[in-house]
């Protein structure tokens, strides 16, 4: 069965970081660019990166650029998003997601699939 599982959320301190994980079925990662969007109470759903299963590219919100690394383990089917400089306005259950596209250029497309999610939150 196709999946996608995060790991890795947490409290932290203005500043911290944190390093959540996305365990994804190798058939998932074989098709689609995976990536990150989170989403707040009250708030919109927002992109945050994704990672192209075609030339490994990666792409950033602005709000995240210098701040957020996507990568890619394939051997271990596992997608990671390390968050340095952590900031309040990060808080957010953080989704682990399948697109069928990820450029540099124009982000990520709708979702097909994503996990549970991930509750990350930011203290100040």
């Amino acid at each position: 069965q196709e999946q996608l599982v995060e790991a890795g959320g947490g409290l932290v301190h203005s500043g911290g970081s944190l390093r959540p994980s996305c365990s994804a079925s190798g058939s998932i990662l074989g098709h689609y660019s995976v990536g990150w969007f989170r989403q707040a109470p009250g708030k919109e759903r927002e992109g945050v990166s994704c990672i192209s299963n075609k030339d490994g590219s990666a792409y950033y919100e602005d709000s995240v650029k210098g701040r957020f690394t996507i990568s890619r383990d394939n051997a271990k089917n596992t997608v990671y998003l390390q968050m340095n400089s952590l900031k309040p306005e990060d808080t957010a259950n953080y989704y682990c997601a399948a697109y069928t596209s990820c450029t540099v250029a124009n982000g990520m497309t709708q979702p097909v699939g994503w996990g549970q999610g991930t509750q990350v939150t930011v203290s100040s």
